[in-house]
């Protein structure tokens, strides 16, 4: 497929027939002031930066962080989305997993900022200290009180699921106050529900990593939201090596699998987030099998010794129209 300019077109499955938005007008908030849509996005972002961002100081997680040793009790909000990022973590065998904010910051990808150039790379013994606090199972909760344990020196991270969440939010918002159609993105993680007034969907450019063979692609984001996890979007290089920013919860290191990038399909942006992550660092071969085996709709772009290979799960492959299929 390498050098093809044509178009792949992608129809993600629906369970209802679109209907037109019950108003024919179309809003863009980042250029036209809406006031009430306007406010209540703000407020729920704020909301989750005041949760889940470790860059602030104040935040839950924050507070957690860095917090001594005992038992914490945790806000709703915050518990829920916990508990979410245990059980994927537990379906995905700690291939996308919260608990990794020592690794995320030693390797220089967190609150910290990145290491120093003098000191590109973690030594042996402080990756396997930041190894002793992470790692999902670690992690005790108390539910009768809704609690977490802070056994001393664990730190949440969430970058794998709380942009999604984050998506799912805002859309959940908007559609509570009567804006039933509407296309969010956040951080590249996009989420569409409804159509447009003139019936459409929502058509949007899938993300390709430089370089990719796959074609131009894009898809129609009805009632589903689209994620892709790529090791060159926050990455650092040593001695011509690439380091990128997901994380191998196994080994401490950041993922050197070959997967160059992985987008995700979903119902839930937060669930598409955290699989891209997840089969990122499943790799080339657990990845592809574990998606087919769990009706992910997947596209992998790998680096190989003859350049970059696409592949793509069942479900994937099922979206595109007959000729491309």
């Amino acid at each position: 497929m390498e050098g093809r300019q044509d178009t792949r077109v992608l129809i993600p499955p629906t369970t209802r027939a679109p209907e037109r938005p019950p108003s024919d007008l179309v809003w863009s908030l980042g250029r036209r002031d809406q006031d009430a849509f306007q406010t209540a996005v703000e407020e729920e972002l704020a909301r989750i930066i005041a949760l889940f961002s470790p860059w602030t100081p104040d935040s839950e997680i924050s507070r957690f962080n860095n917090a001594p040793a005992g038992t914490w009790k945790l806000s709703d909000d915050f518990w829920s989305l916990l508990n979410a990022s245990l059980d994927l973590a537990d379906d995905v065998n700690g291939a996308v997993d919260p608990t990794l904010g020592a690794l995320v910051d030693l390797w220089g990808f967190g609150p910290p900022g990145p290491r120093d150039p003098l000191n590109p790379l973690p030594s042996a013994e402080e990756v396997e200290a930041a190894l002793a606090v992470s790692g999902w199972q670690k992690l005790r909760l108390n539910r009768d009180a809704q609690a977490a344990v802070q056994a001393g020196g664990m730190k949440l991270d969430f970058s794998g699921i709380a942009k999604g969440h984050a998506v799912d939010r805002v859309s959940a918002r908007l559609t509570a106050m009567g804006a039933t159609s509407h296309l969010v993105e956040i951080g590249g993680e996009l989420l569409g529900r409804g159509v447009k007034p003139d019936a459409q969907p929502w058509w949007v450019e899938i993300e390709a990593v430089p370089g990719s063979p796959a074609p131009h692609t894009v898809a129609a984001l009805f009632d589903v939201a689209v994620a892709t996890s790529g090791d060159w979007r926050r990455a650092f290089v040593h001695e011509e090596r690439l380091y990128p920013h997901t994380l191998d919860g196994s080994t401490g290191r950041p993922v050197d699998n070959g997967l160059a990038q992985v987008t995700v399909f979903d119902a839930s942006a937060m669930r598409a987030d955290a699989f891209a992550t997840a089969l990122m660092v499943l790799g080339p071969f657990d990845g592809p099998e574990f998606a087919e085996a769990m009706q992910i709709a997947a596209h992998f772009v790998e680096r190989t010794p003859r350049g970059l290979v696409e592949r793509m799960s069942p479900a994937f492959a099922a979206m595109m129209d007959e000729e491309e299929a």
